[in-house]
């Protein structure tokens, strides 16, 4: 048997809550869609962010915080998706193979990491770049929790890769391209990545972030920053992103047209 989803001792509670059931009835048994395995997983729903969210569209709290209940894993294959219950074209294939077994093996790796790096390379093998992207992105978050900022630049860094290697980027993509190339302390590809965007007149909203993204850069400032930071509000609270965390699931991930405009939007009405 696999060990239990990783939980730092800061989530339980938000854990606790997200799992509850008012009939105190345990969640649901899910029968794995690639070995058939049926185990009980914690079902998710994500509540709303009531904080800004990272330049990389990372959700701000209570979102933030639920990373451990993001994606499902079989305790005896080690698939892991958003719901395991449905296989994704081709992963018992990749499942089955010595890379994704070595994967799950690779201990140096926190455990939740290596779920979200298991989805990444599910979704990579099936030719589902974007969103193996997200899912190393994903990974990285974790890392920077741990505070593990060597793990942090190697994942940035290979979803960097995964977003280049499939289809074209649009300029909110391109974003965190950049954002990701900066936080892995890839200071000249995040310049030029930023220098190109801005020379290709992105929508006001993009060129409010890129901006930033330019000044920090240049500034070798690696560090979290929030999209409140580029596009500061008006009011007295935070404002808000109605989205769901990036690519649970989707190969399109949060769905990024004009989400950048609708953030502005919502701060230019009193956020």
């Amino acid at each position: 048997m696999a060990a239990p989803p990783f939980q730092p001792p800061s989530q339980q509670r938000r854990t606790e809550a997200a799992t509850a059931r008012p009939d105190g009835a345990a969640a649901g048994a899910v029968r794995c869609g690639v070995c058939g395995t049926e185990s009980r997983q914690p079902p998710f729903r994500p509540p709303p962010p009531e904080q800004a969210p990272d330049l990389d569209l990372r959700p701000g709290e209570p979102v933030r915080g639920t990373m451990a209940l993001w994606l499902q894993q079989c305790p005896h294959c080690g698939y892991a998706a958003p719901d395991i219950g449905r296989a994704h074209p081709g992963a018992a294939a990749a499942v089955s193979a010595a890379p994704f077994r070595a994967l799950l093996a690779e201990t140096s790796y926190p455990l939740l990491a290596r779920r979200f790096l298991a989805w990444a390379h599910v979704l990579e093998e099936t030719g589902a770049l974007h969103a193996a992207a997200e899912a190393t992105l994903q990974a990285a978050w974790v890392a920077d929790d741990l505070n593990r900022p060597d793990l942090a630049r190697a994942w940035r860094r290979e979803a960097v890769a995964l977003w280049r290697a499939g289809p074209p980027l649009d300029p909110e993509q391109t974003v965190r391209v950049v954002d990701a190339l900066r936080r892995a302390q890839a200071w000249d590809d995040a310049l030029a990545t930023a220098e190109a965007l801005a020379r290709s007149r992105p929508p006001e909203p993009v060129a409010q972030v890129i901006g930033l993204e330019r000044r920090l850069v240049e500034a070798r400032d690696s560090g979290r920053h929030t999209l409140a930071s580029a596009l500061p509000p008006p009011a007295r609270r935070p404002h808000v992103s109605h989205q769901r965390p990036p690519a649970l699931g989707s190969s399109a991930g949060l769905g990024f047209g004009g989400l950048f405009e609708r953030l502005r939007r919502f701060l230019r009405r009193g956020g």
